[in-house]
């Protein structure tokens, strides 16, 4: 079993509160990945589980048993750091062992466990080799190998990628899926680089100065974040944020006023803001780079290109807006004729905004996603 259970989990230093009452609950074999900015907390939660961090106040359990005052060897938990941490006199073989050899297991017992992990991260004919004879990502492998091997009930990643270069995070994220299927295991995984955290995460936990800001799936933070700072957070490019003033509340929405003099009718609900007279209120409109359209859109907006990045797959636009300061991202197809200095239009359909309220948080989109069923994927 790998549960995890924290209850309103604090962690102060001196007067300084970091972690501001955190609870949640992880199920055995989830992939749960927290992200947030620099200095949110989300290292420091980590290492309260692992029992690096003493916890001022609140619960953490594994598997139902209150682990606040064990040490970390006795938590039936396995750390990856952003350092390798391996010992460079040691061979791949020892380095993974290391942990089985000061538990005085027995050298039959340890052999097996050693190579069971070896076979899984494909290091089978580095086992001889020192560290220093390694890739980046062969030596990460190692780590995570010796975390392995002591079978724990939760395996904790802090930043392990952060040290690679690109084309090794890429290659590590689909090796650390894979290692997630084959050992059902549960991970907490902690980034600052939502791409790891959308691609890997069965969900995802957004920390925002020592809060919880939003729990969900990927694809439910992405299409519906609770408010402004998931929404600006979660995408990349990040969201577009428009200053706009509601007019009207409707069976088909919220109606409201761009600063251009445009209107548009959102699909959003307004139930979670009962009681509020959001008419004549100053509102804010998202809308995605990715979702905006070069021709037709239920809108067009006009702008000045000041950046055109052009990737192949795709360009993507920094504009000024007419009337608005603020820059105005889009991601357009790749050869979309857009130039420096040249007015453009941009559409943008109602159905792909997202609108939040003078407090910041989201209304609910009418908009439901589609779900679609996919079949199980065996990984050989």
């Amino acid at each position: 079993m790998g549960q995890l259970t924290m209850r309103d989990v604090r962690k102060s230093f001196g007067t300084s509160e970091v972690i501001k009452g955190v609870s949640l609950d992880i199920d055995h074999g989830e992939f749960v990945v927290f992200v947030g900015p620099s200095g949110c907390g989300k290292s420091t939660l980590l290492r309260m589980i692992a029992g690096l961090e003493e916890i001022t106040s609140g619960e953490v359990m594994i598997d139902g048993a209150v682990v606040n005052n064990l040490a970390p060897v006795e938590r039936g938990i396995s750390m990856v750091f952003q350092s390798y941490a391996l010992y460079p006199h040691m061979s791949v073989y020892e380095n993974i062992a290391f942990p089985l050899r000061v538990a005085k297991m027995s050298k039959a017992d340890m052999d097996a466990k050693v190579k069971r992990a070896s076979a899984i991260l494909q290091l089978d004919e580095r086992l001889q080799h020192k560290p220093g004879q390694l890739s980046g990502g062969q030596r990460q492998r190692v780590a995570i190998g010796r975390a392995i091997v002591r079978d724990p009930s939760v395996f904790l990643f802090d930043e392990p990628l952060s040290n690679l270069d690109a084309a090794l995070r890429a290659d590590m994220r689909v090796e650390l899926s894979r290692l997630h299927h084959d050992l059902d295991a549960t991970m907490v995984y902690v980034t600052h680089d939502q791409v790891e955290a959308m691609t890997m995460a069965d969900r995802i936990v957004v920390l925002d100065g020592g809060y919880i800001s939003q729990v969900g799936s990927p694809l439910e933070l992405y299409h519906k974040p609770k408010n402004l700072f998931v929404a600006g957070f979660i995408g990349n490019p990040k969201m577009n944020f428009q200053t706009v003033t509601c007019k009207s509340i409707t069976e088909h929405g919220v109606s409201v006023e761009l600063s251009n003099g445009t209107a548009l009718t959102v699909p959003v609900s307004t139930a979670d803001h009962k009681g509020a007279d959001l008419v004549g209120q100053t509102l804010t409109l998202g809308i995605r780079p990715e979702h905006i359209v070069a021709e037709g859109g239920d809108i067009q907006l006009a702008g000045v290109p000041s950046v055109v990045e052009r990737l192949g797959i795709h360009t993507v636009v920094y504009s000024s807006l007419e009337g608005d300061a603020s820059q105005f991202m889009s991601v357009l197809e790749g050869t979309a004729p857009v130039q420096v200095g040249q007015k453009t239009h941009f559409g943008i359909n109602a159905t792909d905004c997202h609108l939040f309220g003078p407090d910041g948080l989201a209304f609910e989109r009418q908009v439901a996603l589609t779900t679609v069923e996919l079949p199980s994927l065996n990984v050989e």
